[in-house]
């Protein structure tokens, strides 16, 4: 609990839950940061090296995502130490018993992750009837199957290429983690205009300067092969992607793979964070000291929370994607707006817009609550 009290402030975390069933191997978290604009919305996470400080940033993240896009949402997450590629049925009844755990955490609404699918929302569904990110089989909008984060990054990244005098077609791109938020993104952005030039997943980076082919690499991953796999490209280490010389750098895997040790090798003029808490605060100083703008994680990705939301409230899947188009270019240009008029950086400026939605959803709420 000490982790959490450190990161604590007068925003939150509200509520932190350990479950623990040793008799099945459960051992779980969901940490609850603020719903003072309603019950929070978050991903459940599996992962074994998932931790207690990891699952409070991530719901701090999401607090600040949902506030960012203006839901009647709080920010909450949970995290499950397991292996996602562990067997089916165990992982059907690890993510069930997780669930019926906490059926009575009324301020807390499940969401897919990393690790975890719509068939898990599913299966969370079925256990206490509070989930999001569906198959469409029983009224879900399947935000990874359609990819609506994907959808957010490239319209972000449309926006911010302008604040950087950057040509979207044409421009190089690179995507570090080529899963269902990284392939939509390039899918999309290619469709702008942009060139994928190089890609990696957990196995190892592809590079091609001329450019990869969408209807080559796709196949493949959907195959459940790797990006290695992928015929003609140059085969490097996995986090050889850092060192890839590109326009625009689009992180959409684990927490921190950027920080002060390698910030340094970045060669790109624009980084959009498809993924959640990918740099550490010291690497975002470091690349805005070099002039590389870098779009933050709750706004850029805001495209799954906000298809979930939709979701949840029974809007159809075009109404979702109108509001992500909408509500990211808005909230990308005020941000971007704000750095350029007050010589702040991109994620004090997005912090501070956030912030100030939550404090006025907060100062509705009755003193008991906050």
């Amino acid at each position: 609990m000490e982790q959490v009290f450190e990161l604590a402030d007068d925003l939150g975390p509200a509520k932190v839950i350990h479950v623990h069933e040793p008799g099945i191997g459960l051992k779980g978290i969901l940490v609850v940061d603020n719903v003072a604009a309603g019950p929070s919305i978050g991903g459940l996470r599996m992962a074994p090296d998932v931790s207690l400080t990891e699952c409070a940033r991530l719901a701090r993240a999401m607090t600040l995502k949902n506030a960012a896009a203006g839901l009647a949402h709080g920010g909450g997450k949970s995290v499950l130490f397991a292996d996602p590629k562990m067997d089916r049925a165990r992982k059907e009844q690890l993510i069930r018993a997780f669930a019926y755990a906490l059926r009575n955490e009324q301020d807390y609404i499940f969401g897919p992750d990393m690790g975890t699918d719509e068939t898990c929302m599913a299966w969370v569904k079925d256990e206490i009837g509070r989930s999001v990110g569906l198959p469409r089989e029983i009224g879900g909008i399947p935000l990874d199957e359609i990819g609506a984060t994907g959808w957010g990054v490239s319209h972000v990244t449309d926006v911010a290429a302008r604040y950087c005098n950057l040509e979207l077609r044409g421009a190089r791109v690179a995507i570090q983690g080529f899963g269902a938020v990284g392939k939509h993104a390039a899918r999309f952005l290619a469709n702008l205009g942009a060139v994928l030039v190089a890609a990696n997943d957990s196995r190892g980076t592809i590079h091609d300067p001329k450019g990869l082919d969408l209807g080559i690499l796709f196949p493949l991953k959907e195959a459940g092969k790797s990006v290695r796999d992928y015929p003609g490209a140059m085969r490097l280490e996995r986090d050889a992607i850092i060192d890839v010389d590109c326009d625009i750098w689009i992180p959409a895997a684990r927490p921190d793979v950027v920080n002060e040790d390698n910030a340094r090798r970045l060669k790109t003029k624009l980084v959009v964070q498809g993924a959640n808490i990918p740099f550490t605060v010291g690497a975002e100083r470091i690349l805005r000291d070099k002039g590389v703008l870098v779009v933050p994680d709750f706004i850029a990705n805001a495209g799954g929370v906000i298809c979930a939301a939709m979701e949840y409230h029974g809007a159809t899947q075009s109404a979702a994607f109108a509001a992500i188009e909408e509500k990211l270019r808005t909230n990308t240009k005020q941000v971007l707006d704000a750095v350029r008029q007050r010589g702040i950086s991109p994620r004090d400026a997005a912090v501070q817009l956030a912030t100030e939605r939550v404090r006025r959803a907060m100062a509705t709420r009755r003193w008991s609550i906050y």
